[in-house]
């Protein structure tokens, strides 16, 4: 797969998710679970749903319980984002196991699923830019800036898409080599966040 296609997977889970566009949809995946277009599809729904509880917890009249409540889902959603870059990362690493990395190969400064994650968000930027763009009750100055922010959002995917299609060909071709950091957050961990351990 190439970077072309991630973004193919990217554009049709947000246009899914729009149909319906409700942030307590049901998710449903239709590929096959030993697949990485379903480990991409899942991760891009997940960025999909928090980019929306982004936006409702900036309502400036949210009841404050309701936005604890969407706090602590915007805490869950974010663990499920590493951890689904985490697992696309682990399908890379049992993908590449068996290349003989070259002497004078090098470390990547992010690992590819850390790159696609970027891609993916980036695909929710040009959705809901292209939205404003076009959107007919915003005024022709708003359409012509957004307009603007839409093609700068355009060139930077090219971009990172040729990037993640380098990062990946150096690899298969052992002129680069993966080594993946788990992201050992401590804000969820009961054992590691001070706040929570003096509370037991």
């Amino acid at each position: 797969m190439k970077a072309k296609d991630f973004n193919d997977i990217f554009d049709g889970v947000i246009e899914t998710y729009h149909i319906v566009d409700s942030v307590d949809q049901s998710f449903s995946n239709p590929h096959d679970s030993k697949t990485l277009t379903h480990l991409l599809y899942r991760k891009c729904w997940i960025d999909t749903v928090q980019w929306h509880y982004e936006d409702i917890i900036r309502l400036p009249d949210i009841n404050p319980e309701e936005a604890l409540t969407l706090k602590r889902k915007i805490d869950a959603s974010n663990q499920d984002r590493t951890d689904m870059v985490e697992y696309v990362d682990g399908y890379f690493l049992t993908q590449y196991k068996d290349v003989a990395t070259k002497d004078t190969a090098k470390i990547n400064s992010e690992s590819p699923a850390w790159a696609i994650d970027r891609l993916s968000i980036l695909a929710l930027k040009i959705y809901h830019m292209r939205e404003e763009a076009t959107r007919t009750s915003a005024s022709d100055a708003h359409k012509e800036a957004c307009q603007k922010k839409l093609d700068i959002l355009l060139e930077q995917r090219v971009d990172l898409s040729t990037a993640i299609d380098d990062l990946i060909v150096d690899i298969q071709n052992g002129d680069k080599y993966m080594k993946v950091y788990k992201q050992m957050k401590m804000y969820n961990d009961d054992d590691l966040n001070p706040m929570l351990y003096a509370k037991k």
